[in-house]
């Protein structure tokens, strides 16, 4: 049974995880075993602890302790509920609450790329893709088209940054991804494991995203760049394929998580 607090004092630290702590702070680089995370909306709290997310604490609507959060607390065992009426919620100080409900989960072990890997055959890698909606969209994009496995680059946005994951619905939750070591060259990581690399960037040599020898690729993995600048030169001299997306009317490029969705729908479907 879950342990319901109502809300008397804003200014208690239990509070600071929802409405004062930065994406930074609770990430937690120096300890990352502390880090923490949090979910909003019913739907995104219960695709994180399908996942094997493990709750702290609960933020709520009082109305929905009995309702739509009844299932949910009672999966999350004897943790702090802190409640009180919307009214009461909205005076929190950059308190934003997304259809009644958040709440605080420690951040699960990164795995290694290797590990995630290991049975993919079309997996993306984000480089620097340092927008939080970008990360979330792609997440979003690479569950719904047949995407295995993302990885990221150190710059990137975290994927557990509070609107990263609700840009996802939570899809974050249910694609396996990491972030790549610093000291960790991708490529031949890739390469060792038997992709093939697909760099979306726009080049004269570039191939059509509908070539044939690139759809014939057994492990491919579809290389996307931050937003603006898009790949570093050198990732594409890297990659075996450099792609381009057919545009028309003069339009040079599309927003990195529009090309993304683009990519992974034509990419996804490997040629039988």
């Amino acid at each position: 049974m879950s342990n319901i607090i109502e809300i008397t004092n804003f200014e208690a630290p239990e509070l600071d995880i929802y409405a004062r702590l930065t994406e930074g702070q609770l990430l937690n680089r120096h300890e990352p075993e502390k880090g923490i995370f949090i979910a909003e909306s019913p739907k995104v709290i219960e695709r994180a602890l399908d996942a094997g997310c493990i709750p702290i604490s609960v933020l709520l609507e009082k109305k929905h302790i009995e309702g739509q959060a009844k299932g949910i607390l009672a999966r999350c065992g004897d943790i702090p509920v802190y409640t009180a009426e919307f009214d009461v919620l909205t005076q929190l100080t950059g308190f934003k609450l997304t259809r009644g409900m958040l709440c605080a989960m420690k951040r699960p072990r990164l795995p290694e790329a290797e590990e995630i890997c290991k049975n993919a055959y079309r997996i993306a890698v984000l480089e620097n893709v340092m927008n939080p909606t970008n990360v979330g969209a792609i997440f979003r994009s690479a569950a719904a088209l047949g995407i295995d496995a993302v990885l990221l680059t150190p710059a990137c946005s975290n994927p557990l940054y509070r609107r990263a994951v609700r840009v996802s619905m939570g899809t974050v939750f249910q694609i396996p991804w990491t972030i790549l070591r610093e000291e960790v060259t991708w490529t031949q990581l890739l390469r060792g494991l038997g992709f093939k690399t697909a760099a979306m960037a726009l080049k004269d040599d570039s191939v059509s995203i509908d070539d044939s020898h690139l759809m014939e690729e057994e492990k491919l993995a579809i290389v996307l760049g931050t937003e603006g600048d898009g790949l570093a030169s050198s990732t594409i001299t890297e990659c075996d394929y450099t792609v381009r997306i057919p545009m028309a009317h003069g339009v040079d490029s599309l927003n990195v998580a529009a090309a993304s969705a683009v990519a992974f729908w034509q990419l996804g479907r490997r040629e039988s």
